[in-house]
């Protein structure tokens, strides 16, 4: 199936972050695909994208942002060129991030275990969101239109974890440490879907060999389980991440070696949008042409 197109019939690239050693291997780079889901090489070559991991537009959408395994932020123009650097951070470690609704941008540590903030221009100190070791590993977070939070509270490389969602306040106070129960997520992204329902990508049993992925649809007030989008088994998706929806109405998520859609009104798996080996998917975006 082809990639994407926007809502106004442009063509969308997309653009992915591919582990390198340090999580298990893959293209250490952060990669291109046109709208046909070819793969078009690595997106920029700048030595300061090491192991990148997440990967998220400012709000106007003229920059792309990633986090590096080399302790900093990066912040690409659409001509590939590293306009912004925070510089390295020592003990960064960052894994996912997207912008917060004061226009700030927020990453998760995973060493520390917390959610860090630091400002678009990348220019001032990181500060902590939540404290620090808040939950036992976090795997995604989101915020609402009311200011809530959404953090995924997942497995850790250590097998340590509660699979769960973790709510706070408008004012960061912990609102509930368990808002969901579904014995068979273990959360490894999250995203807040249009209808306002929180979406997790999922691999359970976390890293076993017979594990199922799924993304996983929560009523974000009871946390009730609503639906499951599940890719054909016969694709083998492993590892799935980089939840991201895009201007077509589809869902999309990456992971081992693809990048899969869904439609996300009708709740069905449209197929594998880009197929590459040792992918190793981390995050993803998609721009749309100009």
């Amino acid at each position: 199936m082809s990639a994407a197109t926007s809502s106004s019939g442009r063509e969308v690239q997309l653009l992915v972050t591919s582990a390198g050693a340090a999580n298990g291997g893959g293209h250490d780079a952060l990669l291109a695909f046109d709208s046909t889901g070819r793969a078009m090489g690595a997106f920029s070559t700048d030595p300061r994208i090491v192991d990148p991991r997440g990967l998220s537009l400012d709000p106007p959408g003229g920059l792309i942002y990633l986090n590096s395994g080399d302790d900093r932020v990066l912040a690409l123009d659409r001509r590939a060129a590293v306009v912004r650097d925070s510089g390295r951070v020592p003990g960064l470690n960052p894994g996912g991030a997207v912008f917060g609704p004061d226009g700030r941008y927020y990453l998760t540590q995973r060493s520390r275990r917390t959610i860090l903030s630091m400002p678009a221009t990348l220019d001032g100190s990181a500060e902590p969101l939540l404290p620090d070791a808040v939950v036992p590993f976090p795997r995604g977070f989101a915020f609402a239109p009311d200011g809530q939070l959404y953090l995924a509270s997942g497995v850790g490389p250590s097998g340590a974890g509660d699979n769960t969602i973790v709510v706070f306040d408008r004012d960061r106070t912990l609102r509930t440490q368990h808002l969901v129960s579904d014995p068979e997520l273990s959360p490894l992204d999250l995203a807040l879907a249009p209808n306002g329902h929180i979406v997790v990508a999922s691999e359970f049993p976390f890293g076993a060999p017979d594990s199922v992925s799924s993304v996983r649809e929560y009523e974000p007030s009871s946390g009730r389980l609503v639906r499951v989008f599940a890719p054909d088994r016969s694709l083998k998706f492993r590892r799935p991440r980089g939840l991201r929806f895009g201007p077509d109405g589809r869902l999309y998520c990456v992971g081992q070696d693809h990048v899969v859609a869904f439609d996300f009104a009708a709740g069905t798996f449209l197929g594998s949008v880009v197929d590459l080996p040792r992918l190793n998917g981390q995050a993803l975006v998609l721009l749309a042409s100009p």
